[in-house]
């Protein structure tokens, strides 16, 4: 089975793929999708669900995982998340994949052990997890953490 982890946001979006055969798991992919904050919004959410809808038909995954929207404390920025989470989640749905949502809190205890990591303690784990990898930034290491944490958390 191959997941599609994704961590959604409009200034990074990032994506990780990752194969489960049993217990076993094996990196296939990973990168980010930055988009420019002088772009309008439009444009910005096309390159988003483009950009997903490509590495999908790349890598035909079985299903996606992607994390929950957590409410900050600039709504603004809530709901530039949320579109951004609309734009990947609507390529996803348009590929007919099924998505799995998780709170980043469970991704975070699922894959380092609390719900408290910083994102570098989550690249190191899954830089652990799957050692030898290259991963394209801090964005493509939430994103595999995600998928790692569905792996886990929706066997079958």
């Amino acid at each position: 089975m191959i997941i599609l982890g994704l961590d959604p946001s409009l200034s990074c979006t990032g994506w990780g793929l990752i194969r489960v055969d049993g217990s076993r798991l094996s990196h296939i992919a990973n990168g980010q999708i930055p988009t420019s904050p002088k772009s309008p919004m439009p444009e910005r959410l096309a390159l988003l669900y483009s950009a997903i809808a490509e590495v999908i038909a790349q890598h035909s995954p079985d299903r996606a995982a992607c994390e929950e929207v957590f409410v900050n404390e600039n709504p603004q920025s809530t709901l530039k998340l949320a579109q951004a989470r609309g734009s990947v989640l609507a390529a996803c749905g348009s590929a007919g994949l099924v998505v799995n949502e998780h709170a980043a809190r469970l991704v975070k205890k699922a894959v380092v052990g609390t719900g408290g990591a910083d994102k570098k303690q989550v690249a190191a784990m899954v830089k652990v997890l799957m050692p030898g990898i290259a991963i394209e930034g801090a964005d493509a290491a939430d994103a595999l953490a995600v998928a790692i944490a569905d792996a886990h958390l929706k066997r079958g």
